[in-house]
């Protein structure tokens, strides 16, 4: 039999995402481009999946209703860039954009949007691995600028070209058109997974983890590439994503399907909990009320774990529930969402999954995996005073991530330096590996984590959770290579709006100001989500409050800052402590646990684009918390701006003095 291959279908067309928003426009009204007319700069880059498919347009979970709304995020001069329906109706087969297609959160909505619009091709530089993973699981095909070209010089493309520099199992997913597809394959006996072939060695975190947990007859040991089955551990979705997972099992499955292992799993009622609040979202109350109606039936009618709000009142962001509850050392961890990446703090191995994978994942109980790449950060030292760990990640993205060393690797930790911070603090650090395009996130741990998790669960001890702690094997490899962080060297930062890479560290001669962004005065400050809503984030919030408090100061006039807590846990602590008195008392808004302002549905979130924000969440992509600039920073920068009126770095006393 002839091997497959992909050709331009006469009468389709190549749509071109151009920095220039008129020759977009003018494709949509019939004008052609080709790649010979264009050069690679000309091309939009870092498109994230939230201009692909905003928020609002995940509240529909059919992929045919999603596709409407593509692109509905490529907002020019407050309007559309793409109007409704205008992918769809303007056949376009091939969709074109510049380098890092695909970054931000791992909702596989951005995909969907394209492939059910008609797309069969993306046409990139370079693509975010989780969109890029999300692609190939629903069946759309991935190419670089030579290929287009020789595509619309008439060449018809093999399909091994595509399958080219993939490991052998995602190859698999590629011919059989997707994920479900292939597992039908699977199942049925059609495909073997041979073994990997790998001899003994060296194998860091991420290997010896994932090496633990392969299904039978794979060998013991894996390397960078190798195509592995991998059971998982743990797993959990929300109700922005719940719906879609049941709506895929049902069509694969049948109406009646049944989990393997239902409490491996669980769902989460947290993103959407305070969206009807928001102005702009709530004429989709009726969307959100089904997705959660869909979701609480899902987890009555599958027995995985339920996490849904009580009186109105969500347990928490999953993130911060899942490292309190359920998250152990040695996991391997899977969920639909891109901050998963956040349980690599508790010594798992984890990171997000689009919908469909997840789907197949808690179907079958494992998922077919190319064993990643890893970075390796050893800390050493110790946080100076007013800095903190959200500070050490943005200098990590303007440094290592902007080059893209981070890309697609795994982000490993260890060091005396990460030993030094709280559990908390490296959580922030395993949160935001998803904003460095890294595939995950895992860090060694101690005694101090191991006393932390066990201190949260019934009948756990640290002997217990030491036996299943996995640790490097001395001499491992990591392809990123292992870069030293002196964590007495970093500055307070902040990241300028559009990207958090963006990062600017203040200079140590030029008192609470960052000189390069000169005086940014502010409307809002939040703290808040699962990287800034922990207990020792809120011990930073309450720090700078009780200090302002002190010096007779309180929230400056026209400025608005909300706290909201990550779980009901961080919420009982801040009560005991005083703090939420506190906040009262110096004009901070507490808002209940959950997610909100930081995905735009929430209190916190701007209304105008002319207003600025200066937020401790994980990303500031535009119209990400609204559509005003916001401005990334650690809670201390954004607590003590919120006192000041004004983007400044936290020091102590520094309100009793004359500015």
């Amino acid at each position: 039999m002839s091997e497959r291959s992909f050709a331009l279908t006469p009468g389709k067309r190549v749509l071109y995402l151009t920095k220039d928003p008129a020759r977009i426009r003018d494709q949509l009204n019939g004008a052609r481009l080709s790649i010979a007319e264009l050069s690679p700069d000309e091309l939009l880059d870092d498109i994230n999946t939230d201009a692909m498919t905003p928020a609002w347009v995940c509240f529909d979970h059919d992929p045919a209703d999603i596709a409407r709304n593509a692109y509905a995020g490529l907002v020019v001069g407050g309007e559309r860039l793409i109007p409704a329906n205008a992918l769809r109706d303007g056949g376009f087969e091939v969709i074109v954009s510049g380098a890092q297609k695909g970054v931000g959160s791992s909702r596989e909505t951005a995909a969907q949007c394209e492939v059910f619009s008609g797309s069969r091709l993306a046409i990139a530089s370079s693509f975010a691995p989780i969109h890029a993973r999300n692609n190939i699981n629903i069946g759309q095909l991935m190419g670089d600028h030579a290929m287009l070209r020789r595509l619309e010089a008439g060449e018809s493309i093999p399909l091994s070209e595509f399958t080219q520099g993939h490991d052998a199992i995602t190859a698999l997913i590629i011919e059989s058109g997707g994920l479900l597809p292939f597992c039908a394959r699977l199942a049925k006996g059609d495909l073997a997974i041979p073994p990997t072939g790998t001899a003994p060695r060296a194998m860091n975190l991420t290997e010896k983890i994932l090496a633990g947990k392969l299904l039978p007859g794979q060998g013991t040991h894996v390397k960078p590439g190798d195509a592995v089955l991998v059971r998982v551990d743990a797993g959990y979705s929300h109700e922005f994503t719940t719906a879609q997972v049941d709506f895929f099992l049902a069509a694969e499955y049948g109406a009646d399907y049944q989990l393997k292992d239902p409490p491996k799993f669980a769902v989460f009622e947290d993103h959407l909990i305070y969206a009807t609040g928001v102005p702009s979202m709530a004429r989709f109350a009726d969307k959100i009320g089904r997705l959660r109606e869909l979701q609480r039936a899902f987890a009555a009618r599958t027995g995985v774990r339920n996490y849904s709000a009580v009186d109105g009142v969500s347990p928490g962001i999953c993130h911060q529930v899942a490292r309190e509850q359920f998250i152990d050392p040695g996991d391997f961890v899977q969920a639909t969402d891109s901050h998963t990446c956040m349980g690599g703090a508790s010594g798992a191995l984890a990171w997000g999954v689009g919908s469909t994978e997840y789907a197949a994942l808690v179907y079958w109980g494992f998922t077919p995996l190319a064993v990643p790449e890893s970075i390796r950060f050893e800390l050493t030292g110790a946080l100076r005073p007013g800095v903190s760990a959200k500070d050490v990640m943005l200098h990590i993205l303007a440094t290592y991530a902007k080059r893209e060393d981070t890309l697609n690797r795994v982000m490993e930790f260890g060091g005396a330096g990460l030993f030094a911070l709280s559990p908390d603090e490296r959580a922030t650090l395993a949160n935001m590996a998803t904003e460095c395009s890294a595939r995950g996130a895992v860090m060694e741990v101690d005694d101090t984590m191991l006393a932390w998790i066990a201190s949260r669960r019934p009948n756990a001890t640290v002997e217990h959770l030491r036996a299943k702690v996995v640790t490097p094997d001395p001499g491992a490899q990591h392809a990123g290579g292992v870069h030293r962080i002196d964590l007495g060297a970093i500055e307070p930062m902040v990241a300028t709006p559009g990207d958090p890479d963006r990062g600017i560290a203040s200079d140590p001669k030029n008192g609470a100001r960052i000189p390069e962004i000169g005086r940014v005065k502010i409307d809002i400050a939040y703290g808040g989500s699962c990287t800034a809503g922990k207990r020792d984030d809120v011990d930073m919030y309450a720090r700078v409050m009780a200090d302002a408090e002190k010096a007779g100061k309180r929230v400056a006039t026209g400025v608005r800052f909300y706290i909201q807590f990550g779980s009901q846990e961080v919420e009982q602590y801040a009560r005991a402590q005083g703090y939420t008195d506190l906040f009262a008392r110096t004009g901070v808004e507490v808002i209940k646990p959950g997610c909100g302002a930081c995905i735009g549905c929430g209190p916190g979130v701007s209304d105008r684009g002319d207003q600025v924000t200066v937020s401790a969440i994980n990303r500031n992509y535009k119209g990400r918390s609204g559509p005003g600039r916001l401005y990334l920073a650690s809670p201390l920068t954004v607590a003590a701006s919120a006192v000041t009126g004004e983007i400044v770095e936290y020091e102590a006393g520094m309100f009793a003095k004359p500015r």
